[in-house]
């Protein structure tokens, strides 16, 4: 299991232009509200989009909601579907 990550840590890779696979799980009014450039497949969707992420599956791939709590589930969905390194923004897109 991948640990999670803390939020000054995304923010310096972000600002370092690292090349982040970063997957919102929010809904797509709250991603048009604010966010972070990722990904946004809302947390319901996730089982039916997962093949999008498929080129993803052994890199590491940073998932993240509004506090924490839905990209948690994320988290071990991608986990059961073989994903290797899954990290969970700690605190949510609220504690950037």
């Amino acid at each position: 299991m991948s640990m999670d990550i803390q939020p000054a840590e995304l923010q310096q890779r972000i600002d370092n232009n690292e090349d982040i696979v970063l997957i919102d799980v929010r809904e797509d009014w709250e991603y048009d509200e604010r966010n972070l450039n990722g990904k946004n497949i809302p947390l319901a969707d996730l089982p039916a989009r997962v093949s999008e992420l498929q080129q993803w599956k052994d890199q590491e791939v940073i998932v993240h909601c509004k506090a924490g709590g839905r990209s948690a589930q994320a988290k071990m969905f991608l986990e059961s579907q073989g994903f290797t390194n899954v990290r969970n923004l700690l605190g949510g897109i609220q504690a950037m």
